[in-house]
């Protein structure tokens, strides 16, 4: 799909999007030790990395990704900790066909019956995706960051995010980042709406004021590549 991408105040085709997915395809399969599918289009090693991930198990890739995740945890947690303000990352996506409403029904379908295969394929640094507890259990890699993080999503209780409901999009994905001590380390609030066109989502995560700049604008790169597979596997449902 010709899905357009709205970054750092600049505008990036679906091209360039693939293009981010597929080195990253291959920065991921060395951080979890295996070799990276083999050489052909990205939607082909997309679709092998995601099956080599399930084939390891959650188990195993949460093994795997310990010491990363005790790292970036303890980052998260000292961050948070030094202020309650938040530092925004923000992707903009245009996309030509579908609906927000059937969207975010569709997203929170597979979210809260634990589509991992969903989940998981959405993006190549995401390794586990899952519910468990009433709670999202997360690992990835945030954008920029040399470290895998582990941490849950509440859905619940979302009053800890900072950033305003807009008015103008009337649909939404909220949800509050939890580290290790129990307490929010960030938050997302994803916003859709529908357009003459399509859909436009406004993607919003907020990190811990002190994040650095490159976790920052690695992620929003990350946001473009989860949601537009996301999106476009929505619409590809709704038209099976």
């Amino acid at each position: 799909m010709a899905i357009v991408a709205k970054i750092g105040g600049r505008t990036f085709p679906r091209a360039d999007v693939l293009a981010w997915e597929n080195k990253r395809i291959d920065a991921a399969a060395k951080k979890i030790g295996v070799a990276p599918p083999s050489v052909g289009g990205v939607a082909v090693r997309r679709e092998e990395f995601v099956g080599i991930k399930q084939a390891l198990g959650s188990e195993e890739l949460l093994r795997r990704l310990t010491w990363n995740a005790r790292v970036a945890d303890r980052i998260g947690v000292a961050q948070a900790s030094v202020s309650g303000r938040r530092r925004m990352c923000v992707t903009e996506l245009f996309v030509p066909g579908g609906s927000a409403k059937q969207f975010t029904e569709w997203f929170d379908a597979i979210t809260f019956t634990s589509n991992q295969y969903e989940m998981e394929r959405a993006c190549p640094d995401h390794f586990v995706l899952r519910f468990i507890n009433g709670r999202q259990q997360v690992l990835e890699t945030n954008g920029g960051s040399p470290f895998t993080a582990l941490f849950d999503i509440n859905y619940d209780d979302v009053s800890s995010i900072a950033t305003p409901v807009g008015q103008q999009f009337p649909y939404r994905l909220d949800g509050v980042a939890i580290g290790s001590n129990g307490k929010p380390i960030g938050g997302v609030r994803h916003q859709f709406r529908d357009t003459p066109d399509g859909i436009h989502a406004r993607l919003l995560v907020e990190f811990p004021l002190p994040m650095i700049g490159r976790v920052i604008r690695g992620h929003r790169w990350h946001l473009a590549c989860e949601f537009s597979n996301w999106l476009e596997a929505a619409i590809a449902a709704d038209k099976g």
